[in-house]
C-alpha cells in the first residue's frame, strides 16, 4: 500500500494521480520518521503561533506539491537530454519541511533557535545552511531528491508572496461570495432590462443604473418600480 502512495513518475503516468499528494505521508525508516514528525511539530507550531492556521496548513500543501512538481521537471527534462537521470521513488516531507524553514528564515530571520540544546542560530542563517547543503547534495546521488527540496523551498517562497493573509480557505470564501454576488446582480440586471422593454412597449420610458434598478427624471416620482 506504501508503495502505491510513494511518487514514482511510472505510476503517476499510468493514472495514479493522487501520489503527488500522498507521498509526504510515506516513511520506510523508523528513524527518519520520527525526526520528520519532530520537525514537522516544531516549526508547524512556531508558525501557528504567529499566522492563522489555515495559512500555515496552506504553506505546507504548497510547499510538498512544489517538492512534488520539481522532482517530475527535472526526471522529465532529464529524460529528453543527453545524461538521464535514474527515475526514484520519492517520499517523505522533506520539501514541506525546507518550505516551512524558507518561510520562517524569510519572515523571522532574526528568531534564534537552540540547535542540539547547545547553541543558538537565527532562523535565516539556518534556512541559509541548509540550502547550500541541499545545493551540495544536486552534484551527488541524491540529486532529485535535492532537487526537489528546493523545489518545495521556492513554492512555499512563492506561496507567501501570492496567497492571501488570512489563508485560501478564506479567499476561496470570500471568491465564493463574490461569484455569487455577481452572479445575482446580473440576474438583477437582465430582469431590469426585460422591464425596461415591457414599459417602452406601454410607452414609458425607463432608464436603469449599473445594478438594473430602474432611474426616474423626476425624484418625487415614487411608483412601484422603483
Amino acid at each position: 500500500m506504501a508503495l502505491k502512495l510513494a511518487l514514482q513518475p511510472v505510476l503517476l503516468a499510468h493514472g495514479n494521480w493522487w501520489q503527488p499528494f500522498t507521498y509526504s505521508l510515506v516513511h520506510f525508516s523508523v528513524t527518519t520518521t520520527l525526526f520528520e514528525l519532530l520537525s514537522l511539530w516544531f516549526l508547524l507550531g512556531f508558525l501557528e503561533n504567529l499566522h492563522p492556521s489555515s495559512w500555515v496548513l496552506g504553506l505546507y500543501c504548497t510547499s510538498v506539491l512544489g517538492s512534488a512538481a520539481a522532482a517530475l521537471f527535472i526526471l522529465g527534462f532529464s529524460n529528453i537530454g543527453a545524461a538521464a537521470v535514474p527515475p526514484v521513488m520519492l517520499y517523505g516531507c522533506f520539501g514541506g519541511l525546507f518550505g516551512l524553514l524558507a518561510v520562517i528564515g524569510t519572515l523571522h530571520g532574526e528568531t534564534e533557535f537552540l540547535l542540539f540544546f547547545t547553541f543558538s542560530l537565527k532562523a535565516s542563517y539556518m534556512a541559509a545552511i541548509y540550502a547550500l547543503v541541499t545545493i551540495a547534495l544536486l552534484f551527488g546521488q541524491e540529486q532529485v531528491y535535492a532537487f526537489a527540496q528546493l523545489g518545495g523551498g521556492l513554492a512555499g517562497l512563492l506561496y507567501v508572496w501570492m496567497a492571501p493573509q488570512r489563508g485560501l480557505d478564506y479567499w476561496l470564501s470570500e471568491t465564493w461570495y463574490g461569484l455569487t454576488n455577481d452572479f445575482y446582480r446580473w440576474k438583477r440586471r437582465r430582469a431590469g432590462r426585460k422591464f425596461q422593454v415591457y414599459m417602452n412597449a406601454q410607452g414609458k420610458t425607463v432608464h436603469l443604473d449599473g445594478y438594473g434598478k430602474p432611474i426616474h427624471d423626476d425624484p418625487n416620482d415614487r411608483k412601484r418600480w422603483n
